[in-house]
């Protein structure tokens, strides 16, 4: 069994794992290492835009090689086990890695045990979502063949990324109805875990008007507890109790989790719902001052977005050389993004930090 030494080593080839080691190696670092199992790099933001018949999915996709920074060392290897005490990474391949400092960003990924029938109405022609890139164009398939009956949108309020943006799907498939005159013939509804859209509360206040200019119905604090694929019935939780609701097209925004070597490895628990545990200012580990988290698996208390990273990996570099120079540290105040199209020639971009405060 070898074992590699690195200076740094990013868990992750993603949009924060790829950032976050470029902005590495500007700042000086040589012996940066990132490690994804992928062959294809998929520039997940644009996903909502490919279900949205905006966007294809080869505008999205390139070869891992591409965008790996250079100087950098890929590992194409899954990472299966983190000890951080001893430094060390377990891969799939039988490799090991150790390391001066271990960055954690692999993302999330949908969870769907979550919602029993879910994954298996996905395989249906009614059911979609943007949060699978193989699913993403059929989303846009379904919505924009409907001609009459109930369309339903569901927001899970579990960990998804960036769940305004699970609007875009809806307010253009809305549009396309309108222009095409079926708007009248299909009943929409909304249905959305948490008690708003988006934590901004002029934003918040804009997408509700629009919700009701294309005449949605919006259901807050409501949740999907099962679907039934065979009947096209949601059992859902409501504020009143709970109730059922028929689907002719469904597009889900599912609940995700983290990788499970997070967990095992003591880098969250369950008051993080399994997400690694950081302080959402430095995204520096409690327990352990040598790792770090950023981007969707990092339990920062802020929505969760690709936006967010563009004050998260500055932070996180900084932060790296901080520690090592017994230097203070950077602070990331929670600023997160979510772009919605309300409409083929409008978006709303809505920025704001951790308390709902605008930082446009």
């Amino acid at each position: 069994m070898s074992t590699q030494h690195h200076d740094v080593v990013v868990v992750g080839g993603g949009n924060a794992g790829i950032s976050l080691a470029a902005k590495l190696r500007r700042d000086g670092l040589r012996d940066v290492a990132i490690v994804e199992p992928k062959q294809v790099h998929t520039y997940r933001p644009l996903l909502s835009y490919v279900a949205a018949g905006m966007a294809a999915l080869d505008d999205l996709r390139r070869p891992q090689s591409r965008v790996i920074p250079t100087g950098c060392r890929w590992y194409a290897d899954e990472v299966v086990a983190v000890e951080p005490v001893a430094r060390l990474v377990h891969l799939a391949g039988g490799g090991r890695l150790t390391y001066e400092d271990l960055v954690v960003c692999p993302g999330s990924s949908v969870d769907w045990d979550a919602v029993p029938g879910a994954e298996e109405a996905m395989r249906t022609p009614a059911a979609s979502t943007s949060y699978l890139p193989d699913l993403a164009p059929k989303t846009w398939t379904l919505l924009s063949s409907l001609r009459a009956g109930t369309a339903v949108f569901a927001v899970s309020g579990q960990h998804v990324p960036c769940a305004p943006v699970a609007l875009k799907p809806l307010f253009m498939a809305a549009d396309a109805w309108r222009r095409s005159g079926v708007l009248r013939d299909i009943h929409i509804e909304l249905l959305v875990e948490g008690d708003c859209l988006v934590h901004h509360q002029r934003a918040d206040e804009e997408l509700r008007a629009t919700a009701r200019a294309y005449g949605v119905r919006l259901r807050t604090g409501t949740a999907v507890e099962r679907v039934d694929p065979a009947t096209q019935v949601l059992r859902l939780t409501t504020p009143e109790g709970p109730d059922t609701l028929h689907y002719d097209a469904l597009f889900l925004a599912p609940p995700h989790r983290a990788p499970d070597w997070v967990s095992a490895g003591g880098l969250g628990s369950g008051e993080t719902g399994g997400f690694m545990a950081v302080d959402p200012h430095t995204l520096q580990h409690p327990s352990h001052p040598t790792v770090w988290g950023l981007g969707d698996v990092a339990a920062v208390d802020a929505l969760p977005s690709g936006g967010a990273l563009r004050k998260q990996v500055p932070v996180v570099a900084h932060n790296i050389a901080a520690r090592r120079g017994g230097r203070r540290m950077r602070r990331y105040d929670g600023y997160s993004v979510a772009p919605v199209t309300t409409s083929r020639r409008r978006l709303l971009l809505a920025e704001f930090d951790r308390t709902g405060r605008p930082e446009p």
